[in-house]
């Protein structure tokens, strides 16, 4: 195929609750940083090759957001450079109190990985991918 200028899935924007405390989960967690705060209810934070934008929920619309009982949106993964990595990351999440969605382990493709839950409710794949860890 010719080379059609996509160059990934770079980019994902999350509704949230609490803007303040979901900015400082995916600062912490995942070292990403604000490269843009345009007003008090919008952040879009990078990890240097990704763009995670941050759009706070109305006040008067919470309510709606947290009575939803399924969400749609099944994960969002990070890709690390290691299996150690990934358990570095699963060790710092007990100690911070994340909640853990399912413990690291060995996948049948060669991948490993745990699922932690942001301060929303939404699963988080922290993920050793061997085909790609290498190559981001």
């Amino acid at each position: 195929m010719a080379d059609s200028g996509i160059r990934g899935l770079r980019h994902l924007a999350l509704k949230v609750t609490d803007l303040a405390r979901s900015r400082k989960f995916y600062e912490e967690f995942f070292g990403m940083q604000v490269v843009w705060e345009p007003d008090p209810e919008n952040v879009y934070l990078s990890s240097g090759r990704d763009n995670l934008a941050l759009h706070q929920i109305p006040s008067a619309e919470v309510s709606r957001y947290r009575s939803a009982k399924d969400q749609l949106l099944d994960h969002l993964g990070f890709i690390m450079d290691s299996p150690a990595s990934v358990d570095r990351l699963f060790t710092q999440a007990e100690r911070f109190g994340a909640p853990i969605v399912k413990p690291a382990r060995q996948h049948r493709d060669g991948s490993y990985s745990f699922y932690m839950a942001d301060p929303d409710g939404n699963v988080v794949q922290v993920l050793y991918e061997p085909n790609i860890s290498g190559k981001v």
